[in-house]
Parts: C-alpha cells; structure tokens; sequence
C-alpha cells in the first residue's frame, strides 16, 4: 500500500502542471474575469445614473415569499460553484491527455526501462496512472473550485456591502456545506462513470507506437462513421444514434465530469421540472445512475481495456 502511495504520489509530482496548476489558473482567470465584470457594471453604473440601491433591495427581501427567498439562496449556490464548470471542463481536458501519455510518454523517454529495472509491478504502476486520472485529478478540482467559489461569494459580499445592502443576509440564504457536499458525493460516482474512457486512452497510450491522440480518436470515430454508413444504405439495421451515444462518446468523453447526466431521463426531467438546477448533481438523483447497466457495463469495458494495457506495458518493446 505504502508503494502504491508513493507511485500515485510519482504521478502528482510528474503531472503537477495539469493537475494542480491548471484548475488553479483556471479559478484565478475565472476570478478576475468577474471583477472586471463588476467593474464595468460599477463604471457604466455611474456615468449612467444607475445604482443598484440597498434600500431596494432590502425592500425587495423583505417582500419576498418563501420560494422567492429560495430561488435567491439557489442562485447564490449557482454563483458559488459557477467557476466548477470551467474548472471541470479544463480537468477533463487534463485527464484526457494524461492517460493518452501515460503510458506512451515512458516508453518515448525510455524512462521505462528505468522503472521496470525496480520491484514494482505493472498492474500497480498502470493502477496509480488510473487512481490519479479518476481520483485524485477531481479531487484537486473540487477542492480548488470550492475556495474559488467561497472566495465569489466573498466578493458579491463585498460588493454588495459598498451599496449598503446587508450582503450577510442575503449569504444566509446560500447553502455552501449543501454545494461542497455535492461537489464531493459525485467523485466517487465520477471515477466509476471515467472508467471506460480511462481504460481505452490508456490502451491506446500502451498499444501504439505513436501518435495515441490520433488512434484514440480515430478508431471509434472511423467506426461510427462506418455504422452511419452502413444505416444509410440499409445494408445492415445498425443502432447507429446507440452506437455514437454509448461507444464513442463513452470512450472519448466521460472523462468530462458531467457527461453522465445526459444518460439519466430522471436527472433531465428533474432539471426541466426543478427550480432548482443544482439538484440533479444531488446524490439522490446523480446516484441513480448505479441502477443503469450502462454505467457497469462501461466499467466491465474500462477494466478489460486497463489490463490490456497492463498486458502491453509487459510486452511492449519499441527498442
């Protein structure tokens, strides 16, 4: 186990430009972006005339009803985690290429005969490439995306405070531990869904000589590509729309937290129905997805293709 720490560890300190850096300069960029934003709102503010006025405001809370109360504490939330989805668009990105180089990166270097000159397995040295892909790569974001987000809210407090409206009050209406603890419930669910994009960009890494970008996205796409055709002209009854859906999306972009939810009609109706958007990232509704055989079959696919890459780490010699 204590290995195993350390070889995940290895990984941090090889990859810490994507995994750390790259959703902090994210934030950081994400940050700025909205306080020029208020600055401009504050500038035009003035030569125009308009002031936003804290007795308005008061005024209008003081009127407002439960749901008008809860729609306000909802878009706080929204606020909060706004800078998640970028930082999570950037996150997938990261893990995308990591584990196209995971494996392949070794043997360009020849770094790998380095580390097969040590007593540590294949299976645990592809294994802690696949933890820090699908845990400790989201881990880094939900954490940098939480002090990103409690750092907003801080602002808007700020902000706000400079018109003299009471920011506090409108803060209380926020649910910051119900935003962290939903940021932090779907990581596990996260590693099981990137399981099969995982497996095949690591396959790919281990399998080609060169090039693994360009394999990794032109085997499924050239096959969907022939599955169309072959709907086309009716030489074969081919799910065609199944086909693009739950192979080549699945094995190129569940990687990118959030894909899951265009697989789940109850997250979807849910997000049409709720006034609240940030429910459908709820485990009781993101953890429905354990009751689809798509999310275990992808997992049975991603787990086949990791020991095949384990298999091809063996064997493979480019020399």
């Amino acid at each position: 186990m204590k290995t195993f720490y350390w070889l995940v560890k290895r990984e941090f300190w090889e990859h810490r430009g994507g995994f750390l850096w790259a959703p902090i300069v994210t934030g950081v960029v994400f940050l700025v972006l909205n306080v020029m934003a208020i600055i401009t709102a504050e500038v035009v503010g003035a030569r125009h005339g308009f002031n936003i006025g804290g007795n308005n405001v008061q005024m209008m809370i003081a009127q407002a009803n439960q749901g008008d109360l809860a729609q306000i504490g909802t878009g706080l939330d929204i606020a909060m985690l706004s800078s998640m989805g970028l930082i999570s668009m950037v996150m997938g990105i990261v893990v995308l290429f990591y584990c196209l180089g995971a494996l392949y990166d070794d043997r360009r270097d020849r770094s790998i005969l380095f580390w097969k000159s040590l007593p540590i397995s294949n299976t645990s040295t592809v294994l802690s490439k696949v933890v820090s892909a699908t845990v400790l790569a989201p881990v880094i974001a939900v954490v940098v995306g939480v002090i990103i987000g409690l750092v907003q809210l801080v602002i808007f407090a700020l902000v706000l405070s400079m018109h003299h409206v009471n920011a506090w009050q409108l803060i209380t209406l926020s649910h910051p531990f119900r935003a962290i603890g939903t940021l932090v419930s779907n990581i596990p669910l996260y590693a099981l869904w990137a399981i099969p994009s995982v497996g095949w960009l690591m396959f790919c890494s281990a399998w080609t000589r060169s090039k693994p970008f360009l394999w990794a996205v032109a085997v499924p796409a050239v096959l969907g590509l022939l599955v169309s055709w072959f709907g086309i002209m009716g030489l074969f009854n081919l799910p065609t729309v199944w086909f693009w859906k739950n192979i080549v999306q699945r094995a190129l972009l569940s990687v990118f937290p959030g894909s899951n939810i265009a697989y789940s009609d109850s997250a979807l109706e849910d997000l049409g129905d709720s006034h609240d958007p940030l429910s459908v990232l709820s485990p009781m509704h993101s953890y429905t997805l354990l009751a689809s055989p798509n999310l275990w079959l992808g997992v049975l696919a991603g787990a086949v293709l990791i020991a095949g890459a384990i298999w091809y780490r063996r064997v493979r010699d480019d020399s």
